[in-house]
């Protein structure tokens, strides 16, 4: 399973004009059939950044214009069985955020995100065209979209 950033799919959306658009959009067509996701924090990036352009019936048809067009499934944070408790919160929006944020210098919402991603299981790549960002901070692959499709990754 590959994990796909926000900045990958807001280029099918938004920014048409990017060079980085037709890249984008041919490795969304790629990896459509092979089990595409993104975390829930990508998620509501996204729909953050369309909701200042779409109506709100637009934006709440999301599942329809996104998770289906692109085979596109949806990773949230593992709360550990039934009774989630305020420690699982406490550590999934501070903990290790702060833990990752301390030991490799990254944003806020990027520790959320490679931590939902880092524990799916079979995530074989996270790909975004931010992986500078990413590089050696994550046991997990980190490619452009370009990279993922020159590497013949399934």
């Amino acid at each position: 399973m590959v994990v796909v950033d926000t900045d990958v799919l807001l280029l099918e959306f938004a920014f048409h004009r990017d060079p980085r658009a037709q890249p984008s959009r041919d490795f969304l067509g790629v990896v459509r059939d092979r089990q595409p996701a993104t975390t829930v924090y990508n998620l509501m990036e996204l729909l953050g950044h369309l909701s200042f352009n779409l109506s709100p019936d637009r934006l709440e048809a999301w599942p329809e214009w996104l998770q289906r067009a692109f085979n596109l499934s949806i990773l949230w944070p593992e709360a550990g069985g039934a009774g989630v408790s305020d420690e699982f919160f406490e550590a999934e929006i501070f903990l290790r955020p702060l833990a990752k944020m301390r030991a490799h210098r990254m944003a806020f919402l990027d520790s959320l995100v490679l931590g939902v991603a880092e524990s799916a299981p079979d995530v074989t790549a996270f790909v975004t065209w931010n992986a500078r960002h990413f590089k050696d901070k994550s046991p997990l692959p980190v490619l452009t979209p370009e990279e993922y499709l020159a590497s013949g990754e399934p």
